[in-house]
């Protein structure tokens, strides 16, 4: 587990070692979310680097009506 200080300025670091864990470059964009007194950074992907990650998922599962678009 990776600890990090807050500056005067309210900024973090990330350290490297959790950076090059999940592929973090610098300029990319992080979302931020707020749950239950925790934060949760997660990395947002190019569309590109989403294509196909879907694949082999069960598409048979019955859905409500409201769920359908």
């Amino acid at each position: 587990m990776a600890e990090v200080l807050v500056s005067s300025k309210y900024q973090v670091v990330i350290p490297a070692e959790v950076r090059k864990l999940l592929g973090i470059k610098k300029g990319q964009r992080l979302l931020l979310l707020v749950e239950n007194g925790t934060i949760k950074l997660i990395p947002c992907l190019p569309i590109t680097e989403m294509r196909g990650f879907l694949r082999g998922m069960d598409t048979t599962v019955e859905r409500d009506e409201v769920e359908r678009v």
